[in-house]
């Protein structure tokens, strides 16, 4: 399998055995700024009402107050994906949105999103939902407090007390402060992919056949949306080995696609797909108070608008198989530390693994990969390093993270390696 580049930085009907995963990144970063340019204030005004009314408090708080400028310094987002069912997918899936499991207290995605500062690189760190952890002291809405744990699945944290409980879980093993955070559901997926008409995605393999996410389709390039959009995130026995951690790959995919479709002309030139998806944005995602005012993600869309495609990375947290049980996996904290120091550095990082983990993903064929790029060379040293004799230069530094970090950059997109 190909190594990704550096990073700089059919339907058939759904069974009732629908595994409760994966959800979409919740895309209000880079659509809402309609709300604050160029739509009127009545309009911004609605969709502050609407943000705020359902927005949540964190423990982190921003640096610097929302401004119609770039956001002065690195900050990160946290993305929550919940297995509620709404109201737009109770029927579709039967039996899945009528038992026990339809209450929606399960966090089985979570993706911290980081900007450095200038210069400006994007990585999304994606986290198994199977992944054991400590889990701190939590409250819920209701007042009642959920004791610490020295070992939970990170996937409980939500039901112990909602977004801010899962982004103080995730401050806390990452070392990263986190003050922007939302959170998406079933339905929104089907509501936001149905926004801007669908993402193409590519099926490698023998493609994707899987009858608990009621999908049966043949390998090649497909546009999908709604309950397709839904189907092809939450595919898990239909790729690589049919594993939760193959299915990150296949979540990643998605989203560098779905980038990809957002920063396009057939989306920025088009003043109703951008209305539609503003509107479906805010009344789709449950944001913290710090993410709850369209100046503010316009704000931080804008320091963002203008990063290169092999500067955005998607990688997976580093992990290692429980020993003690084969569900689960336990955190590789000597590889992560590899990962935040680059990140806190913003130092450009090599990714050396494959592209998605447990054979979940492969570089698209159909798209050449790019020339690794190296940072030009400067006169200045690198930290630590010994100070150049007259008339050298210093080559820049690069991380090389560990293996089993595995993913992409945007700018080499991916194909999902179906189990057909």
């Amino acid at each position: 399998m190909q190594t990704p580049p550096r990073a700089r930085h059919a339907r058939r009907p759904a069974g009732a055995g629908w595994r409760r995963t994966a959800k979409i990144l919740a895309i209000a970063l880079t659509v809402a700024v309609v709300a604050a340019i160029g739509v009127g204030g009545f309009y911004a005004w609605y969709l502050s009402k609407t943000l705020s009314d359902n927005a949540v408090p964190l423990a982190d708080k921003p640096t610097q107050g929302p401004s119609l400028s770039s956001y002065d310094g690195p900050f990160t987002v946290l993305v929550t994906g919940t297995d509620e069912c709404d109201d737009e997918v109770r029927e579709a899936f039967g039996a899945r949105c009528s038992g026990p499991d339809a209450d929606g207290r399960l966090n089985d995605v979570n993706m911290l999103v980081h900007v450095s500062d200038a210069p400006r690189r994007v990585t999304v760190v994606s986290f198994p939902r199977d992944l054991q952890i400590p889990v701190p002291e939590c409250t819920n809405e209701d007042g009642t407090v959920t004791p610490a744990a020295d070992r939970a699945p990170i996937n409980s944290a939500y039901g112990r007390g909602g977004l801010p409980c899962v982004a103080e879980t995730i401050s806390e093993l990452s070392g990263q402060a986190i003050p922007f955070a939302a959170k998406v559901s079933f339905g929104n997926v089907v509501n936001i992919t149905d926004a801007i008409g669908g993402v193409e995605v590519c099926i490698a393999g023998d493609g994707i056949d899987d009858p608990d996410a009621g999908i049966d389709w043949e390998p090649g390039p497909r546009v999908v949306q709604g309950y397709d959009a839904l189907a092809f995130l939450r595919t898990r026995k239909g790729i690589g080995d049919g594993s939760d951690l193959a299915r990150i790959g296949n979540q990643q995919q998605y989203l560098s696609r779905l980038l990809s479709k957002l920063r396009s002309d057939e989306v920025l030139s088009n003043p109703g797909t951008l209305l539609s998806l503003a509107n479906t944005a805010v009344t789709n995602i449950t944001p913290s108070e710090s993410l709850a005012d369209p100046l503010r993600i316009a704000q931080l869309a804008y320091t963002i608008r203008d990063v290169p495609l092999d500067d955005i990375a998607f990688v997976q947290y580093p992990v290692y198989d429980d020993p003690s049980n084969t569900n689960h996996v336990l955190s590789d904290d000597e590889g992560a530390e590899i990962l935040w120091d680059a990140l806190d550095r913003n130092v450009p990082f090599e990714i050396t693994g494959n592209a998605g983990t447990n054979g979940g993903v492969e570089a698209d064929p159909s798209v050449p990969a790019p020339e690794a790029s190296t940072p030009p060379a400067t006169d200045e040293p690198a930290p630590d390093a010994t100070t150049p004799a007259p008339g050298e230069t210093t080559a820049p530094e690069v991380v090389e993270l560990p293996t089993n970090i595995t993913g992409s950059t945007a700018a080499q997109p991916t194909c999902s390696v179906g189990r057909g």
